[in-house]
């Protein structure tokens, strides 16, 4: 018993920052896909797919919501293996990839059936616990700062490339 406890008290930490890498990775992903998220939303397909998910029952929107969910979260692991591989632009690629598919696709279902998801007591627990963990990982310093050098990055990015533009049409 005492060495499951030691095992606990090693271990615990590392699930910790691991559970937070995974999160931070999908809260940037989300941040930098929102205008692509849009645009998607505004397509005349999607309008129809977006009826139709709002039709489902509460369980039918949550397997459709867990699907692409469990499909596409390996994918994080499985570029983390082919960097450590040394395949660095096949991981990144994959990420990259595998995080544009999984969140624009569970976002939008998330989106269109939250407060049906939300009428499952089971669901509503993860979520809130989620979102309040979250929230609390967002009030960091630490955060805080990436955050703020991450919107620096993209003014600077976005300047440069309306800059770009303006010398083009010179």
């Amino acid at each position: 018993m005492a060495s499951r406890k030691r095992l606990k008290t090693i271990f615990e930490p590392l699930v910790v920052v691991v559970a937070a890498i995974y999160f931070i990775v999908d809260a940037l992903a989300l941040s930098i896909l929102k205008p692509l998220l849009r645009r998607i939303a505004n397509l005349g397909l999607f309008a129809f797919i977006a009826r139709w998910i709002a039709s489902l029952s509460p369980y039918a929107t949550l397997a459709l919501f867990l699907i692409p969910l469990i499909l596409l979260e390996p994918v994080k692991p499985l570029s983390a293996y082919l960097v450590a591989s040394g395949q660095l632009k096949l991981g990144i690629f994959v990420l990259v990839v595998g995080e544009i598919l999984k969140v624009t696709t569970v976002e939008r279902i998330f989106h269109i059936g939250r407060e049906k998801l939300l009428t499952i007591k089971a669901f509503a627990l993860v979520y809130h616990f989620l979102w309040e963990w979250l929230n609390w990982v967002q009030a960091l310093p630490s955060w805080q700062a990436v955050k703020d050098n991450f919107d620096r990055f993209i003014h600077w990015a976005r300047r440069l490339n309306h800059d770009a533009r303006a010398r083009s049409f010179r």
